[in-house]
């Protein structure tokens, strides 16, 4: 059987690509970040259009809900929810975020300018309850994303492993679509594992239509930590396998 690749509307959804402003960023600290993300598997065929041609989807299917908080920044408190559809560049798990709400314009303007996040206006937040984290995201009042880790347990934060990003953007010299990869690292603070809930979800408010159907829970995860942003280090051509169309641009 011959390997399975993402079938991504690159011309559709190039329409709302943001711009990446160059690949030399430097990395960016943000100290004392909250996240939350619950891991829900997926229906596989309908999914397959939400990955690029670059990335071979997942066996099985599954999505990853996140809502993070960053307390302090250099733009001021921000926080960000996200949909990201798992996949492998090449052989190396990843995830394809369909886009990026963000309650901060000034954050939003410096991570799609630096690190190609595919971002739009929302109202985002975590809240932490005795017995559960809930991450929501709304837009114009309505929630779009509603997540819950539930059943919490403490864990060690070397038990969580966040896959790196991939981010569709647009590349500032020839406007030519770019996919680029971003690897944040963690040092934990805190960290607890329990069972995911997916409360709200407005798939058509993430790009995603009737393409992103939720299925079985896997996992959930919530955690403090300290995350740096990277210098980026590699970039895809989104219309060719990862083997053939990536580009290493940093050590």
């Amino acid at each position: 059987m011959p390997p399975r690749f993402g079938c991504l509307d690159l011309n559709n959804w190039a329409k709302s690509l943001p711009t990446i402003e160059g690949y030399g960023t430097e990395p960016l600290t943000l100290k004392g970040a909250q996240i939350v993300e619950a891991h829900m598997e997926i229906e596989d065929d309908p999914a397959d259009a939400l990955l690029p041609k670059t990335m071979h989807p997942a066996v099985p299917a599954y999505a990853i809900f996140n809502v993070t908080s960053y307390p302090e920044s250099p733009f001021g408190p921000f926080a960000i929810a996200e949909i990201r559809i798992a996949g492998r560049a090449g052989v190396r798990p990843r995830g394809h975020v369909l886009r990026s709400y963000i309650n901060n314009e000034a954050a939003a303007k410096e991570l799609a300018a630096r690190w190609g996040y595919p971002v739009a206006p929302g109202e985002v937040s975590i809240a932490l309850r005795h017995d559960r984290v809930i991450g929501r995201a709304s837009v114009g009042g309505k929630i779009v994303l509603e997540i819950e880790e539930v059943d919490r347990d403490s864990i060690s934060g070397g038990d969580i492993q966040y896959i790196a990003s991939m981010h569709l953007c647009r590349n500032k010299g020839d406007g030519k679509p770019v996919l680029v990869q971003v690897d944040p690292e963690y040092v934990f603070a805190r960290a607890e594992r329990g069972r995911p809930r997916v409360v709200t979800l407005d798939a058509a408010a993430f790009r995603a239509d009737n393409h992103l159907r939720v299925t079985w829970p896997i996992a959930a995860t919530y955690a403090v930590a300290d995350v740096t942003l990277p210098r980026l280090r590699y970039v895809c051509n989104p219309e060719l396998p990862a083997l053939q169309g990536t580009t290493k641009i940093a050590a």
